[in-house]
Protein backbone atom coordinates (compact mmCIF):
# COMPACT_ATOMS: atom_id res chain seq x y z
CA UNK A 1 0.00 0.00 0.00
CA UNK A 2 1.85 3.65 -0.85
CA UNK A 3 1.78 6.24 1.28
CA UNK A 4 -0.65 7.84 -0.97
CA UNK A 5 -3.16 5.53 -0.12
CA UNK A 6 -2.34 5.23 3.55
CA UNK A 7 -2.68 8.90 4.28
CA UNK A 8 -6.35 9.02 2.08
CA UNK A 9 -7.73 6.51 4.87
CA UNK A 10 -6.45 8.50 7.92
CA UNK A 11 -9.86 8.63 9.84
CA UNK A 12 -11.56 11.99 10.89
CA UNK A 13 -13.89 13.56 12.94
CA UNK A 14 -14.21 9.59 14.85
CA UNK A 15 -12.38 10.38 18.24
CA UNK A 16 -13.76 10.76 21.78
CA UNK A 17 -12.80 13.68 24.38
CA UNK A 18 -11.69 10.82 26.30
CA UNK A 19 -8.86 9.75 23.53
CA UNK A 20 -7.87 13.57 22.38
CA UNK A 21 -7.33 14.12 26.31
CA UNK A 22 -4.73 10.92 26.61
CA UNK A 23 -2.90 12.25 24.11
CA UNK A 24 -2.39 15.69 24.34
CA UNK A 25 -2.09 15.07 28.30
CA UNK A 26 0.89 13.07 26.98
CA UNK A 27 1.89 15.75 25.01
CA UNK A 28 1.73 18.16 27.82
CA UNK A 29 4.06 16.29 30.09
CA UNK A 30 7.08 16.12 27.40
CA UNK A 31 6.50 19.03 24.99
CA UNK A 32 9.79 20.56 26.05
CA UNK A 33 11.68 23.54 24.09
CA UNK A 34 8.71 26.00 22.84
CA UNK A 35 6.13 26.44 19.94
CA UNK A 36 7.94 25.00 16.79
CA UNK A 37 9.50 22.22 19.16
CA UNK A 38 5.85 21.60 19.97
CA UNK A 39 4.46 21.05 16.60
CA UNK A 40 7.46 18.56 16.01
CA UNK A 41 6.34 16.96 18.67
CA UNK A 42 2.09 17.12 17.52
CA UNK A 43 3.17 15.94 14.25
CA UNK A 44 5.00 12.72 15.23
CA UNK A 45 2.28 12.26 17.51
CA UNK A 46 -0.81 12.88 15.82
CA UNK A 47 0.42 12.62 12.14
CA UNK A 48 2.85 10.29 12.11
CA UNK A 49 1.81 7.67 14.55
CA UNK A 50 -2.03 8.02 15.50
CA UNK A 51 -2.97 9.07 11.48
CA UNK A 52 -5.28 11.29 12.85
CA UNK A 53 -4.68 13.46 9.80
CA UNK A 54 -2.80 13.84 6.92
CA UNK A 55 0.55 16.06 6.11
CA UNK A 56 -1.56 18.13 4.23
CA UNK A 57 -3.91 19.19 5.99
CA UNK A 58 -1.73 19.71 9.35
CA UNK A 59 0.63 21.97 7.47
CA UNK A 60 -2.56 24.33 6.27
CA UNK A 61 -3.40 24.00 9.59
CA UNK A 62 0.15 25.28 11.17
CA UNK A 63 -0.42 28.07 8.08
CA UNK A 64 -3.34 29.37 10.12
CA UNK A 65 -2.21 29.36 13.29
CA UNK A 66 1.39 30.57 12.67
CA UNK A 67 -0.55 33.17 10.64
CA UNK A 68 -3.02 34.73 13.79
CA UNK A 69 -1.98 36.50 16.78
CA UNK A 70 -2.02 34.46 20.12
CA UNK A 71 -0.21 31.12 21.10
CA UNK A 72 0.09 29.09 17.87
CA UNK A 73 1.16 25.60 19.13
CA UNK A 74 -1.65 25.71 21.52
CA UNK A 75 -4.21 27.03 18.78
CA UNK A 76 -3.00 23.99 16.30
CA UNK A 77 -3.58 21.64 19.60
CA UNK A 78 -7.23 23.70 20.01
CA UNK A 79 -7.66 22.85 15.85
CA UNK A 80 -6.31 19.25 15.85
CA UNK A 81 -9.07 18.08 19.13
CA UNK A 82 -11.69 19.87 17.08
CA UNK A 83 -10.81 17.94 13.98
CA UNK A 84 -10.62 14.57 16.38
CA UNK A 85 -13.61 14.89 18.10
CA UNK A 86 -15.83 17.85 18.02
CA UNK A 87 -16.18 21.12 20.44
CA UNK A 88 -15.61 18.82 23.32
CA UNK A 89 -12.01 17.26 22.40
CA UNK A 90 -10.77 21.03 21.15
CA UNK A 91 -11.37 21.81 24.89
CA UNK A 92 -9.95 18.34 26.13
CA UNK A 93 -6.87 19.14 23.87
CA UNK A 94 -6.64 22.66 25.37
CA UNK A 95 -7.03 21.53 29.21
CA UNK A 96 -4.61 18.34 28.93
CA UNK A 97 -2.17 20.33 27.00
CA UNK A 98 -1.88 22.88 29.69
CA UNK A 99 -2.78 21.39 32.92
CA UNK A 100 0.80 19.95 33.54
CA UNK A 101 2.81 23.15 33.27
CA UNK A 102 0.11 25.60 34.75
CA UNK A 103 -0.03 22.88 37.93
CA UNK A 104 3.71 23.13 37.89
CA UNK A 105 4.04 26.90 37.96
CA UNK A 106 1.62 27.33 40.36
CA UNK A 107 3.30 25.17 42.84
CA UNK A 108 6.08 27.38 42.07
CA UNK A 109 4.23 30.66 42.61
CA UNK A 110 3.10 29.67 46.00
CA UNK A 111 6.29 28.66 47.09
CA UNK A 112 8.46 30.59 45.87
CA UNK A 113 8.30 33.35 48.83
CA UNK A 114 9.25 31.06 51.37
CA UNK A 115 12.25 30.34 49.54
CA UNK A 116 15.53 31.97 51.75
CA UNK A 117 19.42 31.83 52.67
CA UNK A 118 21.92 31.64 49.94
CA UNK A 119 20.89 28.78 48.10
CA UNK A 120 17.33 30.07 47.96
CA UNK A 121 17.58 33.28 46.78
CA UNK A 122 20.69 32.55 44.49
CA UNK A 123 19.01 29.36 42.53
CA UNK A 124 16.24 32.50 42.14
CA UNK A 125 18.69 35.02 40.58
CA UNK A 126 19.66 32.22 38.37
CA UNK A 127 16.39 31.88 37.21
CA UNK A 128 16.23 35.69 36.43
CA UNK A 129 19.24 35.74 34.71
CA UNK A 130 18.75 32.62 32.77
CA UNK A 131 15.95 34.60 31.19
CA UNK A 132 18.33 37.51 30.00
CA UNK A 133 19.74 34.80 27.62
CA UNK A 134 16.30 32.69 26.75
CA UNK A 135 14.80 36.07 25.32
CA UNK A 136 18.49 36.76 23.46
CA UNK A 137 18.04 33.79 21.51
CA UNK A 138 14.24 34.32 20.71
CA UNK A 139 15.59 38.15 19.61
CA UNK A 140 18.11 36.28 17.64
CA UNK A 141 15.91 33.29 15.71
CA UNK A 142 12.96 35.53 15.26
CA UNK A 143 15.15 38.57 13.53
CA UNK A 144 16.57 35.49 11.05
CA UNK A 145 13.44 34.01 10.29
CA UNK A 146 11.23 37.44 9.97
CA UNK A 147 13.55 40.10 9.67
CA UNK A 148 15.73 38.92 6.53
CA UNK A 149 16.07 42.12 4.51
CA UNK A 150 17.20 45.43 5.41
CA UNK A 151 13.29 47.00 4.90
CA UNK A 152 12.12 44.79 7.55
CA UNK A 153 15.25 45.29 9.62
CA UNK A 154 14.50 48.95 9.66
CA UNK A 155 10.72 48.71 10.54
CA UNK A 156 12.24 46.04 13.80
CA UNK A 157 14.52 49.22 14.62
CA UNK A 158 11.42 51.67 14.23
CA UNK A 159 9.66 49.82 16.51
CA UNK A 160 12.57 49.45 19.11
CA UNK A 161 12.84 54.21 19.36
CA UNK A 162 8.93 54.07 18.89
CA UNK A 163 8.85 52.11 22.42
CA UNK A 164 11.97 54.19 23.61
CA UNK A 165 9.63 57.62 23.46
CA UNK A 166 6.21 55.99 24.09
CA UNK A 167 6.59 52.27 26.57
CA UNK A 168 4.17 50.45 27.68
CA UNK A 169 0.89 49.06 25.47
CA UNK A 170 -0.15 51.83 23.68
CA UNK A 171 3.33 51.47 22.46
CA UNK A 172 3.02 48.19 21.28
CA UNK A 173 0.04 48.17 19.74
CA UNK A 174 1.71 51.09 17.85
CA UNK A 175 4.03 49.61 16.88
CA UNK A 176 2.07 46.44 15.54
CA UNK A 177 -0.12 48.76 13.26
CA UNK A 178 2.87 51.05 12.15
CA UNK A 179 4.87 47.73 11.22
CA UNK A 180 1.55 46.22 9.32
CA UNK A 181 1.55 49.59 7.43
CA UNK A 182 5.47 49.87 6.44
CA UNK A 183 4.64 46.16 5.28
CA UNK A 184 1.51 46.89 3.32
CA UNK A 185 3.19 49.70 1.57
CA UNK A 186 6.15 47.23 1.12
CA UNK A 187 3.96 45.00 -0.99
CA UNK A 188 6.11 41.86 -0.45
CA UNK A 189 3.46 39.10 -0.30
CA UNK A 190 2.43 37.07 -3.15
CA UNK A 191 -0.35 35.88 -4.61
CA UNK A 192 -0.38 31.94 -3.53
CA UNK A 193 -2.17 28.70 -4.76
CA UNK A 194 -4.77 26.73 -1.76
CA UNK A 195 -3.15 23.57 -1.23
CA UNK A 196 -4.34 21.50 1.72
CA UNK A 197 -8.30 21.99 3.28
CA UNK A 198 -8.77 22.05 6.96
CA UNK A 199 -12.10 20.96 7.55
CA UNK A 200 -13.94 22.01 10.74
CA UNK A 201 -17.43 21.88 12.76
CA UNK A 202 -17.47 25.55 12.53
CA UNK A 203 -20.50 27.13 10.89
CA UNK A 204 -19.96 31.03 9.71
CA UNK A 205 -22.58 32.04 12.09
CA UNK A 206 -20.04 30.56 15.16
CA UNK A 207 -17.32 32.60 12.99
CA UNK A 208 -19.04 36.12 13.17
CA UNK A 209 -20.22 35.38 16.95
CA UNK A 210 -16.26 34.58 17.40
CA UNK A 211 -15.57 37.42 15.89
CA UNK A 212 -18.12 39.73 17.60
CA UNK A 213 -16.48 38.29 21.25
CA UNK A 214 -12.89 39.10 20.58
CA UNK A 215 -13.37 42.24 19.70
CA UNK A 216 -16.52 42.79 22.02
CA UNK A 217 -14.25 41.88 24.98
CA UNK A 218 -11.33 43.64 23.60
CA UNK A 219 -12.91 47.05 23.65
CA UNK A 220 -15.36 46.44 26.54
CA UNK A 221 -13.16 45.16 29.45
CA UNK A 222 -11.03 48.50 29.11
CA UNK A 223 -14.30 50.72 30.05
CA UNK A 224 -15.37 47.55 32.80
CA UNK A 225 -12.33 47.37 34.74
CA UNK A 226 -12.60 50.04 36.61
CA UNK A 227 -15.66 48.21 38.53
CA UNK A 228 -13.61 45.57 39.97
CA UNK A 229 -10.28 44.53 40.67
CA UNK A 230 -11.07 40.92 38.73
CA UNK A 231 -12.28 42.65 35.62
CA UNK A 232 -9.09 44.49 35.46
CA UNK A 233 -7.25 41.49 35.79
CA UNK A 234 -9.24 39.53 33.14
CA UNK A 235 -8.57 42.96 31.26
CA UNK A 236 -4.92 42.79 31.43
CA UNK A 237 -4.38 38.91 30.13
CA UNK A 238 -6.76 39.18 27.73
CA UNK A 239 -5.20 42.17 25.86
CA UNK A 240 -1.88 40.54 25.91
CA UNK A 241 -2.94 37.47 24.61
CA UNK A 242 -4.81 39.47 21.82
CA UNK A 243 -1.77 41.34 20.58
CA UNK A 244 0.60 38.64 20.56
CA UNK A 245 2.34 38.00 17.08
CA UNK A 246 5.22 35.59 16.43
CA UNK A 247 5.31 33.40 19.18
CA UNK A 248 5.06 32.88 22.72
CA UNK A 249 8.38 34.85 23.86
CA UNK A 250 6.23 38.08 22.81
CA UNK A 251 3.91 37.65 25.30
CA UNK A 252 6.80 38.58 27.97
CA UNK A 253 6.76 42.58 26.87
CA UNK A 254 2.97 42.50 26.97
CA UNK A 255 2.48 41.21 30.43
CA UNK A 256 5.20 43.27 31.33
CA UNK A 257 3.38 46.40 30.46
CA UNK A 258 0.32 45.07 32.04
CA UNK A 259 1.33 43.41 35.23
CA UNK A 260 4.59 45.24 36.66
CA UNK A 261 4.30 48.58 35.56
CA UNK A 262 1.38 48.92 37.67
CA UNK A 263 2.85 47.67 40.64
CA UNK A 264 0.96 44.07 40.54
CA UNK A 265 4.17 42.09 40.26
CA UNK A 266 7.43 43.03 41.00
CA UNK A 267 9.98 43.18 38.52
CA UNK A 268 12.09 40.35 40.77
CA UNK A 269 8.97 37.92 40.69
CA UNK A 270 8.64 38.57 37.06
CA UNK A 271 11.45 37.27 35.99
CA UNK A 272 11.92 34.63 37.95
CA UNK A 273 8.48 33.09 37.30
CA UNK A 274 9.92 33.79 33.55
CA UNK A 275 12.66 31.85 34.01
CA UNK A 276 11.29 28.95 35.73
CA UNK A 277 8.57 28.42 32.15
CA UNK A 278 11.21 27.60 30.36
CA UNK A 279 11.69 24.46 32.20
CA UNK A 280 8.51 23.41 31.85
CA UNK A 281 6.85 21.53 29.48
CA UNK A 282 3.74 22.42 26.89
CA UNK A 283 2.49 26.20 26.43
CA UNK A 284 4.79 29.37 27.46
CA UNK A 285 1.85 31.10 27.94
CA UNK A 286 1.23 29.16 30.91
CA UNK A 287 3.46 31.90 32.49
CA UNK A 288 0.14 33.25 33.02
CA UNK A 289 -1.11 30.96 36.03
CA UNK A 290 2.32 32.06 38.01
CA UNK A 291 1.53 35.72 37.35
CA UNK A 292 -1.75 35.23 38.58
CA UNK A 293 -1.00 33.38 41.55
CA UNK A 294 1.36 36.49 42.84
CA UNK A 295 -0.96 39.05 42.21
CA UNK A 296 -0.06 41.69 44.77
CA UNK A 297 -3.97 42.73 44.91
CA UNK A 298 -6.95 39.91 44.59
CA UNK A 299 -7.42 38.07 43.18
CA UNK A 300 -4.37 35.57 43.54
CA UNK A 301 -3.52 32.28 44.32
CA UNK A 302 -5.34 29.78 42.82
CA UNK A 303 -7.86 31.86 41.90
CA UNK A 304 -5.88 34.45 40.24
CA UNK A 305 -3.89 31.99 38.53
CA UNK A 306 -7.44 30.50 36.62
CA UNK A 307 -8.66 33.47 35.88
CA UNK A 308 -5.13 35.27 34.18
CA UNK A 309 -4.62 31.69 32.62
CA UNK A 310 -8.37 31.43 30.77
CA UNK A 311 -7.92 35.37 29.92
CA UNK A 312 -4.65 35.08 28.18
CA UNK A 313 -5.87 32.19 25.93
CA UNK A 314 -9.30 33.27 25.24
CA UNK A 315 -8.46 35.84 22.53
CA UNK A 316 -6.27 33.32 20.41
CA UNK A 317 -8.89 30.93 20.14
CA UNK A 318 -11.64 33.34 19.33
CA UNK A 319 -9.33 34.09 16.75
CA UNK A 320 -9.04 30.72 15.78
CA UNK A 321 -12.45 29.96 15.58
CA UNK A 322 -13.55 33.18 13.77
CA UNK A 323 -11.19 32.62 10.56
CA UNK A 324 -11.50 28.93 10.17
CA UNK A 325 -14.37 28.98 7.57
CA UNK A 326 -12.61 31.90 5.82
CA UNK A 327 -8.97 31.20 5.74
CA UNK A 328 -8.59 28.98 2.34
CA UNK A 329 -9.39 32.08 1.00
CA UNK A 330 -8.10 35.23 2.95
CA UNK A 331 -4.19 33.31 3.01
CA UNK A 332 -3.78 33.24 -0.37
CA UNK A 333 -4.84 37.12 -0.54
CA UNK A 334 -1.12 38.72 -1.17
CA UNK A 335 -2.15 42.09 0.85
CA UNK A 336 -2.76 39.69 3.92
CA UNK A 337 1.04 38.58 3.45
CA UNK A 338 2.56 41.75 2.71
CA UNK A 339 0.57 42.94 6.20
CA UNK A 340 1.52 40.12 8.37
CA UNK A 341 5.40 40.40 7.45
CA UNK A 342 5.45 44.26 8.10
CA UNK A 343 3.69 42.87 11.86
CA UNK A 344 6.06 40.23 12.32
CA UNK A 345 9.09 42.56 11.71
CA UNK A 346 7.51 45.09 14.31
CA UNK A 347 7.38 42.44 16.51
CA UNK A 348 11.02 41.07 16.64
CA UNK A 349 11.69 45.32 17.65
CA UNK A 350 9.23 44.66 20.46
CA UNK A 351 11.20 41.98 21.74
CA UNK A 352 14.70 43.34 21.44
CA UNK A 353 13.29 46.28 23.57
CA UNK A 354 12.19 43.74 26.26
CA UNK A 355 15.54 42.31 26.18
CA UNK A 356 16.92 45.39 27.15
CA UNK A 357 14.11 46.77 29.94
CA UNK A 358 12.97 44.81 31.90
CA UNK A 359 14.93 41.51 31.32
CA UNK A 360 18.74 42.95 30.95
CA UNK A 361 18.34 46.04 33.13
CA UNK A 362 16.31 43.58 36.00
CA UNK A 363 18.28 40.79 35.84
CA UNK A 364 22.37 41.55 35.56
CA UNK A 365 23.99 43.60 38.18
CA UNK A 366 27.20 42.96 37.83
CA UNK A 367 29.86 41.16 35.52
CA UNK A 368 29.83 37.91 37.07
CA UNK A 369 26.18 38.06 36.70
CA UNK A 370 26.75 38.92 32.63
CA UNK A 371 28.72 35.99 32.59
CA UNK A 372 26.55 33.69 33.76
CA UNK A 373 23.78 35.05 31.30
CA UNK A 374 26.41 34.78 28.38
CA UNK A 375 26.90 31.48 29.06
CA UNK A 376 23.48 30.41 29.13
CA UNK A 377 22.68 32.37 25.62
CA UNK A 378 26.10 30.19 24.17
CA UNK A 379 24.78 26.78 25.44
CA UNK A 380 21.13 27.78 23.93
CA UNK A 381 23.06 29.06 20.75
CA UNK A 382 26.25 27.52 20.08
CA UNK A 383 25.85 23.70 22.01
CA UNK A 384 22.21 23.75 21.40
CA UNK A 385 21.03 22.59 24.54
CA UNK A 386 17.45 22.22 25.77
CA UNK A 387 15.90 25.52 27.54
CA UNK A 388 15.09 23.05 30.38
CA UNK A 389 18.64 21.78 31.31
CA UNK A 390 20.00 25.80 30.66
CA UNK A 391 17.34 27.03 33.23
CA UNK A 392 19.04 23.75 35.69
CA UNK A 393 22.78 25.21 34.89
CA UNK A 394 21.59 29.35 35.51
CA UNK A 395 20.03 28.23 38.76
CA UNK A 396 23.20 26.53 40.07
CA UNK A 397 25.16 29.21 38.43
CA UNK A 398 22.80 31.66 40.72
CA UNK A 399 23.96 29.40 43.98
CA UNK A 400 27.58 29.07 42.79
CA UNK A 401 27.31 33.37 42.93
CA UNK A 402 25.76 33.66 46.04
CA UNK A 403 27.98 31.40 47.83
CA UNK A 404 31.06 33.42 46.78
CA UNK A 405 29.77 36.44 47.84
Amino acid sequence: MTEQTQTDRVPRGQGTAGEVFSAFFKLGLTSFGGPIAHLGYFRDELVTRRRWLDDSAYADLVALCQFLPGPASSQVGFALGMMRAGWLGAVAAFVAFTLPSALLLLVFAITAANISGAVGTGALNGLKIVAVAIVAQAVWGMAKALCPDRERAAIAVGAVAMLAFLPGAFGMVGAILLGAAAGLALGRGTQTPVGGHVTMPVSRGIAAAAFAAFFGLLFLLPLLAGHSQSLAVIDSFYRAGALVFGGGHVVLPLLQAEVVAPGWVTPDQFLAGYGAAQAMPGPLFTFASYLGAVLGPEPNGVVGAVIALMAVFLPGFLLLIGVLPFWDRFRAMAPAQSLMQGANAAVVGILAAALYSPVFTSAISDMRDFALALGCFVLLIAWKAPPWLVVIVAAIGGVGLALLE
